[in-house]
């Protein structure tokens, strides 16, 4: 009689390619040396990620550890809540309410454009005083375990998109910053202020940073931005943001 442990190698790795990751990890690679064996395999975790669809963004580019680039792409998600105002202020802190405050308006705005993805339906926007306001997103809480951070330390993306009113300009800054478990900066961000001038196109702009090889203990990041009109006018004249993420990206450098 022919038991499962007598199945050639890669028959086995089919096998083994529809049990859930968890389980692989847990259980499976619990029962016996082969198991194990197989389980460490970098083909099986390969043949899991083609299965489920998550593939190197560049095809011809190596992947050191496929086992960890599974599971990082399983829990590759936006790590910001609220991103585009649909829910109020919700999950975001307001540092400085300055002016008339923080306002949520719908796209495109007076004298404002769309914007490039036609999901994103809202966005926040400044006033003449100084508007900031932040949110705070613990790693661990969405699955990025303490060793992964430290010991992989996978490329943590940052974008956020900003734009003016064609009529007035406004001033936007940006700052974020990869934070210890006691709240100790490690590392951040802080590109130099934009200063747009009234009677700009009132494009939406992106600005994106990738952080690589930061020291080891991070275990939240935190973006901070805003702004402010450059007019002083009454009203809801400055900087407009939306569409912010933090996310861990999968692929990871050699």
């Amino acid at each position: 009689m022919v038991s499962i442990g007598d199945l050639p190698e890669d028959i086995l790795i089919d096998v083994l390619c529809l049990v859930p990751a968890r389980e692989l990890v847990l259980r499976c690679r619990l029962v016996c040396l082969l198991w194990r064996n197989v389980v460490d395999l970098p083909s099986l975790w390969k043949r899991k990620c083609h299965l489920e669809g998550f593939h190197p963004r560049a095809p011809d580019r190596n992947v050191p550890d496929w086992k960890i680039f599974y599971f990082l792409s399983t829990l590759r998600k936006n790590l910001i809540q609220n991103p585009c105002a649909e829910a109020g202020f919700n999950s975001w802190k307001i540092e400085q309410n300055g002016g008339d405050k923080w306002k949520i308006e719908d796209l495109p705005g007076h004298h404002g454009r769309e914007f490039p993805d036609p999901h994103v339906r809202k966005y926040f926007v400044t006033s003449y005083g100084l508007c900031l306001k932040n949110q705070l997103v613990t790693l661990k809480n969405h699955g990025y375990w303490d060793e992964l951070m430290d010991e992989v330390k996978p490329a943590i993306v940052v974008k956020d998109w900003y734009a003016a009113r064609h009529d007035c300009g406004c001033h936007y800054q940006l700052r974020v910053e990869l934070l210890s478990a006691d709240y100790i900066v490690l590392q951040e961000f802080h590109p130099e202020d934009v200063v747009i001038e009234p009677w700009s196109d009132a494009t939406w702009h992106e600005v994106s940073h990738t952080f690589h090889d930061y020291p080891r203990g991070v275990r939240h990041v935190i973006l901070h931005h805003g702004g402010r009109d450059t007019q002083c006018w009454a009203g809801w004249y400055g900087i407009r943001v939306t569409n912010s993420s933090i996310t861990i990206e999968p692929e990871v450098a050699e």
